[in-house]
């Protein structure tokens, strides 16, 4: 007899329903630490919840994942992995520069739309001492996967490539900061934000300067001295 009270795997416990394998329990906690991560973030989120919510002890979740925080982990690194692919797979694609980042800012829109509970996860403050699973490790781990593309735009234009990480990590921001309003706002329709998402950065993309400076002086006032 097991500490959740069945026998043999696959045969009825004394309740009549049938235990769960280990890779079956392990799926179902995590399940429901999704669900309940995105519902009231990790601070409100109790081992005991999960638990009870399985229907299983308190000792069955530190089996698994050692804890709150190693479930946590878990559910993090699946839903980053899941977005950074569906990011990554639209630009990997063929086609003008223009339509990938139309497929990229897509991509992240159909993720918000068709996982709403991880993006919820992804956005919100990571625990403490957690370097990992942020929604600034987010933007940056999206920005690496542009960079390259980046540095050929910005050096077919003329430009300095070695700034690329900077451009890109501009430009993932700008894209992850409207999916994350648009996570509640859901208007208007996703391809019309998808559009002026693109429409934003491609035509400011196609006026950069080479040398951009600030035309007013260094504490943002104008250079006469006059306020604004």
């Amino acid at each position: 007899m097991t500490a959740t009270g069945t026998t043999a795997a696959g045969k009825p416990r004394k309740d009549g329903r049938l235990r769960m394998t280990g890779k079956e329990r392990r799926e179902q906690l995590l399940d429901i630490g999704r669900s309940l991560f995105a519902q009231k973030g990790f601070d409100a989120t109790s081992v005991e919840e999960i638990a009870a919510k399985a229907g299983v002890s308190k000792p069955v979740v530190y089996e698994h994942f050692g804890g709150k925080e190693g479930l946590y982990a878990v559910v993090v690194d699946r839903e980053m992995r899941s977005l950074l692919d569906a990011i990554t797979g639209a630009l990997t694609s063929s086609g003008h520069p223009r339509e990938l980042l139309e497929q990229a800012a897509f991509a992240l829109l159909d993720y918000v739309e068709t996982s709403s509970d991880g993006f919820r996860i992804l956005v919100r403050d990571s625990p403490v001492a957690q370097s990992t699973g942020s929604f600034a490790s987010l933007i940056s781990d999206a920005a690496s996967q542009v960079e390259h593309i980046m540095g050929n735009q910005l050096k077919s234009r003329g430009f300095n490539p070695k700034l690329a990480p900077m451009y890109a990590q501009m430009l993932v921001g700008m894209v992850a900061l409207t999916g994350q309003w648009w996570l509640d706002a859901r208007r208007p329709d996703k391809a019309v934000v998808a559009a002026h998402l693109v429409n934003l950065a491609w035509n400011g993309l196609s006026g950069l300067e080479a040398e951009p400076e600030l035309r007013g002086s260094a504490d943002g006032r104008p250079a006469d001295g006059r306020t604004a």
